[in-house]
């Protein structure tokens, strides 16, 4: 566990309005439910970093990178749906937040950003460490906030200031849709002191401010009246942004409830194959290898619908994504959070979760509402009967590999958890192998940052996902996303997390394989500006961190070598490494077995 960085000589400090000013947003933030800051180091947020390692309400994470220290907090509230702090000194420290702030904003996740900055004097004279930090994020957050120097003369607010800045992160205040919250801090020298009497707070302990998101019952007569009439309906569900503790297990559900009302087939994405159980699962065909179907020009043909309702985010598949816009289906978007419709082509767009939907089917007059006669028996047994020829074309293939391949350990990873565990996926490849080859199960929470699709952050989200979780959690990252987030291994095993970060090491960057420019400009070029070997040792990275690594050799080790990992506990990598090159034949082999056993 990292030492115990809360102060023990707080008593003989001059009581200060700045020091005052700060336990009293911590102690609205604790009121609020946040139960996790990170901490990067830094002079000038020395009164609010004080603040917070003086309340035990709040656990604290101090990280020396400020951008994994940012998605560590991102992970937190990815879990957990509640909003973690994020705390920096001013200056250039501040804009390493703004990737994490960027996911927090496109996946809707809660996050705090407290910025600290020096006093107004002090801007624009050249003074040490100072940028101009006002809106720093842009339109990325929800509500940014300066308060200026503290004041006693304005301590009637500072209640205030920290209920509203949680309830806007979590998408109750002026904003409706959880995301980032900037606070911007300016604090005067001197900057250790102590807190006097805090500004009285609610007796019972609660909020200042208790915020409720305003979330209006839809109106689904229009929607009801399509899907009724639908002869060929198809659910197609992604991960729902900002759904928080129990987010992937609680939307699959909703998934599976919608798709057993409606007699229909349901394609799921990376995130929600691990959470498909519950009373509905025996009822419903879900089609977990859509890509490689839909791959063959004759079964995708076959398989038009003419209603598609699709749940929470898009899949990650081009090739389903591009098959949904290519017909005249019409289509129905029900989505907590955002506008999302990539392809412009919603008929229907519906602002509510999953569960709301599946709800509205479930209650009293909810069947007749929703459910006609028309839905052919025969369209979801075909479904059925190609998803189990696919599953067994995909099992043949990879059992004739022995030496590891990424769909292998993509199929490989997700089928050895136990139920309550948890599995945190990088965008580019490994959210793709998971999606395309992952065979759907119950029991697992699957995380991935797919706001901004970005590869950075990701072992950090892991371990804010496991510190939020507090249950044993894999990583599935590639080499290249591990080395963006190399900082991520600074302390992590001191860290207290229960991780095993599961490595694809194909020197390089594996999904530029699979991209037109592999064969124009191909070559040296294409090498030289996409594949980007990087020669890094990773097991010698992952020892100067004091990390141990367990190297399964075949197809056969990478799964008994999880286990391993997961039984021990703590932090541990599991590096394997393939060949981009021979990555893409076994993509090919797959696609053509899948595509022979379907004609």
């Amino acid at each position: 566990m990292s030492p115990d960085p809360r102060p023990s000589s707080a008593a003989r400090r001059p009581e200060d309005e700045t020091a005052t000013f700060c336990a009293t947003l911590v102690d609205e933030w604790a009121r609020a439910g946040v139960t996790d800051a990170v901490v990067c180091p830094g002079s000038r947020s020395t009164p609010m970093a004080l603040a917070l390692a003086s309340d035990a309400r709040i656990a604290i994470q101090v990280h020396h990178d400020e951008r994994a220290g940012a998605f560590t907090a991102l992970g937190v509230g990815l879990a957990s749906g509640r909003p973690a702090v994020v705390l920096t000194t001013s200056g250039t420290a501040a804009a390493e937040l703004h990737p994490a702030v960027v996911e927090a904003h496109q996946s809707s996740i809660p996050l705090i950003a407290v910025t600290a900055d020096r006093p107004p004097e002090l801007a624009d004279v050249g003074a040490p460490q100072t940028i101009d930090q006002v809106h720093l994020f842009g339109r990325s957050v929800r509500w940014y906030h300066a308060p200026g120097v503290p004041d006693a003369a304005s301590s009637a607010s500072w209640r205030a200031l920290g209920a509203r800045s949680v309830a806007e992160a979590r998408g109750a205040g002026a904003a409706t849709r959880p995301g980032p919250v900037h606070l911007e801090l300016a604090f005067r020298e001197p900057l250790v002191g102590r807190a006097g009497t805090l500004p009285p707070g609610r007796p019972d302990r609660s909020p200042w401010t208790v915020s409720a998101a305003d979330r209006p019952v839809p109106l689904w007569g229009d929607v009801a009246t399509v899907v009724r009439g639908a002869e060929r309906g198809l659910v197609v569900a992604g991960g729902e942004p900002g759904s928080g503790l129990g987010g992937t297990a609680a939307t699959a559900d909703a998934a599976l409830s919608v798709a057993s009302a409606l007699g229909w087939p349901l394609v799921v994405d990376a995130r929600l194959r691990g959470a498909l159980g519950g009373p509905h699962r025996q009822t419903v065909t879900v089609v977990g290898a859509a890509d490689a179907v839909l791959r063959h020009p004759a079964t995708a043909a076959a398989l038009v619908p003419d209603v598609i309702v699709h749940l929470g985010a898009p899949v990650a598949s081009r090739v389903v994504a591009e098959w949904l816009a290519s017909h005249v289906a019409t289509e129905i978007r029900v989505t907590a959070h955002g506008w999302i419709d990539p392809a412009h082509g919603a008929a229907h767009r519906v602002a509510a979760a999953a569960s709301t939907l599946a709800e509205a089917i479930g209650a009293v007059d909810g069947a007749a509402l929703f459910v006609g006669p028309r839905t052919d028996p025969a369209w979801t047994s075909r479904w059925a009967e190609v998803e189990g020829i696919a599953q067994r074309a995909i099992d043949e293939v990879l059992a004739g590999h022995d030496e590891v391949t990424e769909p292998g350990v993509a199929r490989t990873v997700l089928a050895a958890l136990e139920t309550g565990e948890a599995l945190v996926v990088s965008s580019s490849m490994p959210v793709r192998d998971l999606e395309w080859y992952g065979r759907p199960r119950a029991g697992v929470e699957v995380h991935a940052n797919r706001g901004a699709n970005g590869i950075d952050g990701v072992v950090s989200t892991a371990v804010g996902v496991a510190r939020a979780t507090d249950a044993p959690t894999v990583c599935l990252v590639g080499d290249v996303a591990l080395l963006h987030d190399a900082n991520a291994l600074l302390g992590l095993a001191r860290r207290g997390a229960d991780l095993t970060i599961v490595v694809v090491d194909n020197d390089g960057g594996g999904i530029f394989s699979f991209l037109p420019q592999a064969a124009d400009p191909g070559g040296e070029t294409f090498e030289a500006l996409y594949g980007t070997p990087h020669g890094v040792d990773l097991r010698a990275l992952a020892a100067a961190h004091g990390i141990e690594t367990i190297e399964p050799a075949t197809a056969a080790e990478v799964g008994p070598a999880l286990r391993a990992s997961l039984a021990a506990g703590g932090v541990r990598l599991v590096r394997v490494t393939t060949e981009r090159a021979a990555n893409v034949e076994v993509h090919r082999e797959i696609h053509d077995a899948v595509a022979a056993a379907l004609t």
